[in-house]
């Protein structure tokens, strides 16, 4: 009988945006009459559409692809030159970033779990906690962890507590990493960090030759001025840190897929034996091998992002999802709820009330506001006590998400 890699089977459960599927699906089974009345505010899945400039694009691709002396068959395996050198002009202006250190994927998510091909077991690994939870379950499937705990967490990790003593920005290790996971702006708790708090993990890496997974998928979020938009504008961070971009919140690209990654020239791991090796050219080998990229017609629209009317655009949509995260934040602080997040980030991180879990509140908010978030817990167990509503709605929905829940709390005993 064929072997199955027995890694996956060290999974705890489901992976946590199914598991929020299946019970919304129980609890309508049960109340079928609530479907026309859930708004979904637990995934993090845009609901504007793609800007003009990205359909028009993407339309002179598509018309590009139905004519002989214009079609396009296989790209280039890491990417086309014109959207290398848009996202350098457009995001690493002055960074000095070059095209050939870019490479296109179809979403970071792919890249989180893609890297792991090119890292070797053996390496401590930092993952703060409460943490997207694909950095976790990709490190169990590569075989990089131990045995699950009890309490969910993974033997062979090191968390790295986020809390709101700290700001939701974990402490330096007083032991050293070799590899860590960082997001921000933070999913999930929307916090964000600091120009000299990243520039202490950028030290910290160099110290102890360990590499930096930075997480930006959200930077277009940020709106404090001297917030850093790139590890790389901190000295040091290209022999440290890839970076880990993705278009799918600020260009509505969650159906459409595309994003990059960013690996120095200069970044570089060690094999077994101590021989130092440049992540670069392992980074290509494994994408021209392992893929074809992302099509022609999704490149082309992903470059009008970076264009004149593409920015201003884009600029108007993540406005808005702000403006929701805004409405949400004060609609939760109006009932007495302890709010985080939602300024720098279209995440708000919500305490729960005294006495109610995260699943509690879960099902609380689903069975009496029809409303679906996610559990704090889900993310990790840094994230029990807390719940995150996601400000990817139409303002309609937003606004009657807090006319709910302000129901909640004054219904009768």
């Amino acid at each position: 009988m064929t072997n199955i890699n027995d890694n996956y089977l060290k999974l705890r459960g489901a992976y946590l945006f199914p598991e929020i599927a299946r019970r919304v699906t129980a609890f309508l089974e049960r109340e079928p009459a609530a479907a026309s009345r859930i708004v979904r505010c637990g995934i993090g899945d845009v609901t504007e559409p793609l800007v003009p400039a990205v359909l028009d694009a993407m339309h002179a691709a598509l018309d590009e692809m139905g004519r002989r002396e214009t079609f396009r068959g296989y790209g280039p395996p890491l990417g086309y030159d014109f959207l290398r050198e848009a996202i350098v002009a457009g995001d690493f202006d002055g960074l000095d970033i070059a095209p050939d250190e870019v490479f296109i994927s179809d979403g970071s998510k792919t890249d989180c779990g893609a890297i792991l091909d090119v890292l070797g077991t053996g390496n401590r690994t930092g993952i703060t906690d409460p943490v997207y939870p694909v950095y976790v379950d990709s490190n169990v499937m590569a075989g990089h962890t131990g045995e699950a705990r009890d309490d969910g967490s993974y033997d062979g990790l090191t968390y790295l507590p986020c809390t709101a003593d700290n700001g939701f920005v974990p402490a330096i290790p007083s032991a050293p990493l070799d590899l860590v996971y960082l997001c921000y702006p933070n999913n999930p708790t929307g916090g964000m960090i600091t120009r000299e708090q990243l520039r202490a993990w950028v030290d910290y890496a160099l110290e102890h030759d360990a590499i930096i997974l930075y997480d930006v998928a959200y930077k277009d979020f940020v709106r404090e001025a001297d917030a850093p938009r790139s590890i790389y504008e901190i000295d040091g961070a290209r022999r440290c840190a890839m970076e880990f971009h993705s278009f799918s919140k600020n260009g509505g690209f969650t159906g459409v897929r595309c994003g990059y990654t960013v690996c120095p020239r200069e970044l570089a791991g060690r094999t077994r034996g101590g021989e130092e090796v440049p992540l670069h050219g392992l980074w290509a080998r494994r994408w021209s091998t392992k893929s074809n990229s992302v099509g022609y017609v999704v490149q082309r629209g992903a470059e009008a992002l970076y264009s004149e009317a593409g920015r201003a655009q884009t600029r108007n949509v993540i406005e808005n999802y702000l403006e929701n995260a805004r409405l949400l934040r004060e609609g939760c602080r109006s009932i007495g709820l302890t709010v985080y997040g939602g300024v720098d980030a279209p995440y708000v991180w919500v305490t729960c009330p005294d006495g109610v879990d995260s699943w509690g509140m879960f099902d609380r908010m689903l069975e009496e506001a029809n409303v679906v978030v996610t559990p704090g817990v889900g993310f990790g167990r840094c994230g029990e006590g807390y719940f995150r509503i996601s400000a990817f709605n139409t303002r309609e929905n937003v606004e009657e998400v807090v006319r709910r829940m302000k129901a909640m709390v004054n219904q009768p005993a």
